[in-house]
């Protein structure tokens, strides 16, 4: 999750490029009189940043961020022109990408830039910001205050693209001499959602609060109320837009002429009708000829109607979200963590027709105390308030509690006995120094992410250290050898998953995107859609995969993946319940179920994991998750026939949520696609 929050919020923070990679004591040291910043979120704090002006004006950026064993260490270094906006930048450091070096130049009004992704250049005839990759929030503050010196409050981006700043709030924090006003401002155009960032009564950056926040140390305490204010805010503009896309229709729905997915039977029906009343699906059968009166007629000839996809492992980000994943054909989606007070905020004002989501199954995050807590968890300290967690999960009407890794696995037993008593559904990461067997036996329903899967063949030192870097770098450095067919370990797992029927929730793009690419290369979860999205983002999804430790190549990370995929495809013949979620930002699950297929999944076993699998998973198949009489109308026309080609999912053209009617082209661009995909 953190890489693609990043990668979304931080155009806005800023990826690389190939100099000479400088290391941590190399880096910039910031003065005394430097402004310093906490990275923080709900788990804890995760770094420190720091913004200073030198006296010759260059203005300084200094971050040291680490997030469950992911280390970002970075400076930069930007002078200003005339025009206020940038015509030197320079950033040094390393990512988990590797190096974070990236240079930006303008001289005899010519733009250039170079980076791990890109290495180009522009005319500058007129004043334009430069959006780096990567760098410290300094590139953030940088950009907010050039926007909110505009005229107008917008800027043309180098190298593409316009952000926009529009005012969302004001709040008062600190206290006594400290007490200040502070202005939320919403930047569109980097990416497909808002993004806020606050500034203070001089239009000077003053923090960032999301996932994470940065906030000047005095005033690291007010990241909730900086958070509720912008959100409160934000929530003001979602009644309109789902009042603008979602239409009630007045009478009937017939989607008539259509290749239907039937994903009880996983078979395919050619030329049928369903028919849709009050919400519900009123019949299901062959098309006929017959007249029908106050009816909407929907034409389905050359497209497929299917259930309506869930993604089941989807971190809602906020409001926005659900307009891209409803693009989709997304109505049902897992949340599997988040900021709980956030999550129950945006399902009350779902329930009062205040805000467009798809339907949203929320599990409640919990991990222990340590360097390695996860972000947005609630933190337990013990046994007993592991217990009370998982009790405050079932108060709060979630439907399952997520395990991390700093948790004890010593109190797994009594806290996943007390989910099953209160009927929520236990998955999770599996605690440091225990096997994903050791967390099935404990009480785990399902296990999640495929590296936890791959870990049960894992050495001791892998397992020793499991909760940092290296529940990523064992398993890209070892799973290369492992014989899928004989090695013990992984058919102890598989056996004793499919005999429990213990869920997978593989999330296969996530580790393509950390193992395949190298910096500069599209995944296939992007490629259909590049040109489609705001430039800045399409700049981020070039940035590759995880840097290759000393000893490895690429080559061998990608043989680890290919094992993954092999293990994957292991799991299904063995009857393991696999379902289809992506750990992304509402994009990549079509090519989730592509890599299904290629595991040796059939069209049919693939869709299912994103149909009626998920729906059985948190006991919603009575209601949802397939095309029945009876059943709630949650549905999506494609164009095409995806029994033949899975991509075809992708081109949605009207999506039914709950027997509201959508349509697929004015979410795209609600959402900031200037198209349909490829």
């Amino acid at each position: 999750m953190l890489r693609k929050i990043l990668a979304a919020t931080v155009l806005v923070l800023a990826s690389s490029i190939v100099l000479a990679q400088v290391k941590k004591e190399d880096l910039l040291k910031p003065p005394a009189n430097a402004t310093h910043y906490v990275i923080q979120s709900t788990g804890g704090k995760h770094g420190e940043s720091w913004i200073w002006t030198a006296p010759d004006g260059t203005r300084h950026g200094r971050e040291s961020l680490g997030l469950r064993g992911q280390v970002f260490e970075m400076d930069s270094s930007g002078k200003a022109g005339a025009d206020g906006m940038p015509v030197r930048i320079e950033i040094r450091g390393f990512t988990p990408s590797g190096d974070a070096g990236e240079v930006f130049a303008i001289a005899n009004r010519q733009a250039t830039w170079k980076s791990p992704v890109d290495n180009g250049g522009a005319a500058y005839a007129k004043p334009a910001f430069y959006s780096s990759l990567n760098g410290p929030i300094e590139q953030t503050a940088w950009l907010l205050e050039r926007l909110l010196a505009a005229p107008d409050k917008t800027l043309p981006l180098l190298p593409g693209g316009e952000a926009r700043a529009e005012k969302l709030t004001t709040l008062e924090i600190g206290t006594g001499a400290d007490r200040k006003t502070v202005t939320a401002w919403a930047i569109f155009g980097t990416n497909t959602f808002p993004i806020p960032v606050w500034a203070d009564a001089n239009n000077k950056f003053f923090g960032f609060s999301f996932f994470l926040s940065w906030l000047p140390d005095t005033y690291a305490g007010e990241h909730q109320r900086l958070t509720e204010a912008q959100t409160t805010a934000l929530a003001a503009k979602a009644p309109e837009l789902r009042n603008k896309l979602l239409k009630t229709p007045a009478g009937d729905v017939a989607f008539v002429n259509v290749k239907l997915f039937d994903a009880d039977a996983k078979t395919f029906r050619d030329n049928q009708t369903v028919v849709v009343r009050n919400g519900k699906i009123a019949s299901v059968g062959p098309s006929t000829t017959a007249k029908m009166t106050n009816t909407d007629v929907i034409d389905g000839r050359g497209m497929t109607l299917l259930p309506g996809l869930w993604d089941c492992h989807l971190h809602v980000a906020g409001d926005f979200s659900g307009l891209q994943a409803l693009s989709m054909g997304v109505t049902s989606i897992r949340d599997p963590g988040n900021d709980d007070r956030l999550t129950i905020d945006r399902r009350t004002r779902v329930a009062k027709g205040q805000l467009l989501l798809p339907h949203v199954y929320p599990s409640s995050l919990i991990d222990g105390k340590g360097p390695n807590t996860a972000q947005v968890a609630n933190v337990a300290t013990s046994e007993a308030e592991a217990v009370k967690l998982v009790d405050a999960a079932k108060a709060r009407q979630f439907t399952g509690v997520k395990f991390y890794g700093t948790l004890n696995p010593a109190w797994l037993p009594a806290a996943t006995a007390e989910a099953r008593k209160q009927g929520l559904h236990v998955h999770g990461h599996v605690p440091q120094g225990i096997r994903p067997i050791d967390a099935i036996n404990a009480g785990y329903d399902e296990i999640t992410h495929i590296n936890w899967i791959v870990m049960q063949a894992m050495p001791d030192e892998v397992i020793k250290a499991s909760n940092g870097i290296m529940r990523f770098e064992g398993p890209g450095r070892y799973a290369k050898d492992l014989d899928l067919a004989n090695d013990k370990a992984l058919n102890d797992i598989v056996a004793l998953m499919a005999k429990k029927g213990i869920y997978s929730d593989p999330t296969m793009v996530a580790f393509e995107g950390l193992y395949w690419p190298e910096n500069g290369e599209i995944s296939g979860s992007y490629t259909p859609f590049i040109g489609t999205l705001p430039p800045s983002t399409e700049r981020g999804f070039r940035v590759g995969g995880f840097a290759v430790p000393k000893g490895l190549t690429r080559a061998d990370y990608r043989k680890s993946w290919s094992k993954m995929v092999g293990l994957l495809g292991k799991m299904h013949k063995a009857g393991v319940p696999i379902v289809a979620g992506t750990d992304g930002n509402g994009l990549e699950l079509i090519h989730e179920l592509e890599i299904y297929q290629e595991a040796g999944m059939s069209a049919a076993d693939a869709i299912a994991s994103a149909t009626i699998v998920p729906a059985r998973l948190v006991k919603q198949d009575k209601n949802t998750g397939s095309i029945k009489v009876g059943k709630v109308a949650d549905l999506v026309l494609v164009a095409g026939d995806p029994s033949r080609r899975l991509g075809d999912l992708r081109q949605t053209r009207i999506v039914m949520l709950g027997g509201q009617m959508l349509n697929a082209d004015e979410l795209r661009t609600a959402a900031g696609f200037s198209g349909r995909p490829k």
